[in-house]
């Protein structure tokens, strides 16, 4: 896994006894805003709303994120259940459109997000050091537990970048659409 040259994030810096933490800690900071955001008057509007083109609103994004934590949940039980299984694959931007991600309830999401936060976490939490290593397939793509991780703590926190940008003043022209 690379690191981020948008939202910063190392892979190099989070060792496997963090993942569970950070992961739990990027969902409540999400959580956090989202429900602070919801509760303004224009708020709601503002969650919704699409800044441009191809890009989802931060209520969409905050729903893939709830999302995938439980789908890398899955992926990670799978390789502990049976390493080398075949991982579920989703295509997110189906998810969000037929999904109605931006009719959803804000404070119900932003719970929601926490839990399944923190059932990935505790997966986390009994991954013994061995584990770690066990790998599973996307079609060609191998991934580790290790990798999974990792790429669960950079959505939470790539994510939460994103919609606190969108929210701000001009942060459109920084984003780029999802493709």
């Amino acid at each position: 896994m690379e690191p981020c040259e948008e939202c910063g994030f190392q892979p190099a810096t989070v060792a496997h006894g963090e993942a569970p933490s950070l992961i739990r800690r990027l969902a409540r900071q999400h959580r956090d805003w989202l429900i602070g955001m919801a509760a303004t008057e224009s708020g709601d509007a503002a969650i919704r709303a699409h800044p441009r083109k191809g890009l989802w609103s931060p209520l969409e994004y905050t729903a893939h994120v709830r999302d995938v934590y439980a789908l890398f949940d899955r992926r990670i039980q799978a390789i502990l259940n049976s390493p080398g299984s075949e991982l579920e694959i989703i295509d997110h931007n189906i998810a969000v459109a037929e999904g109605g991600y931006n009719r959803l309830e804000a404070p119900a999401l932003a719970e929601d997000l926490v839990v399944r936060a923190d059932r990935l976490a505790a997966t986390l939490d009994h991954v013994r050091p061995w584990q770690w290593s066990l790998r599973g397939f996307r079609g060609a793509e191998s991934r580790t537990v290790e990798e999974i991780a990792k790429r669960a703590v950079h959505e939470g926190r790539h994510h939460l970048m994103d919609v606190e940008r969108m929210t701000t003043s001009g942060a459109e022209r920084a984003l780029r659409p999802r493709s």
